[in-house]
């Protein structure tokens, strides 16, 4: 029962406070990275996807994202969400491997060229240095593991994955 609870409330883009508290946001982190192929080449237990077999191969996911067209099942959800000034936005990892939740000026290129279209090699500001850079590793959110965002201002914050720099969101602070 209580799967299915966290599962009913990856669905609800946000929840309003009370007016004496914050409002809450939850971002899904999703991903369907296949165990037996990422462990082989990340080590053990670095892929822990409990989807029911719809998985992603590295193989798949390498061709996908140099030929510019990466696998639409590494998503956050939702895609954009609207929210009052001092309202919580919530990063949760659900999927089966690190992400990052960063927020950046554009979107743009991660830290591993072979994840970016065409394997390029130049990187967003942002994500440049990757985990060695206190910026980047401060918004990593291991699988099962959630991040909170809170004092955003007014106006557009984009989001996305230094890792899986298709994994991009808006979030729209009125």
């Amino acid at each position: 029962m209580t799967g299915w609870a966290i599962l009913a409330g990856a669905t609800h883009a946000s929840a309003q406070g009370n007016g004496n508290s914050p409002g809450f946001t939850q971002v899904v982190a999703l991903d369907e990275c296949d165990p037996t192929t990422f462990n082989a080449f990340a080590g053990p237990d670095f892929c822990k996807n409990v989807t029911l077999g719809a998985f992603t191969t590295l193989a798949d996911l390498l061709a996908g994202a140099e030929a510019g067209t990466p696998d639409p099942g590494w998503d956050f959800e939702p895609d954009q969400v609207t929210i009052n000034k001092g309202d919580i936005v919530s990063a949760v990892n659900q999927g089966g491997e690190p992400h990052t939740f960063t927020e950046v000026k554009a979107f743009g290129n991660g830290f591993l060229p072979p994840l970016n279209p065409g394997s390029a090699t130049s990187v967003i500001p942002e994500c440049a240095g990757g985990f060695s850079t206190v910026a980047v590793a401060r918004t990593r959110i291991l699988q099962g593991s959630h991040l909170d965002i809170t004092g955003l201002s007014k106006g557009k914050h984009l989001f996305q994955c230094c890792i899986h720099p298709w994994m991009r969101m808006e979030v729209d602070v009125k």
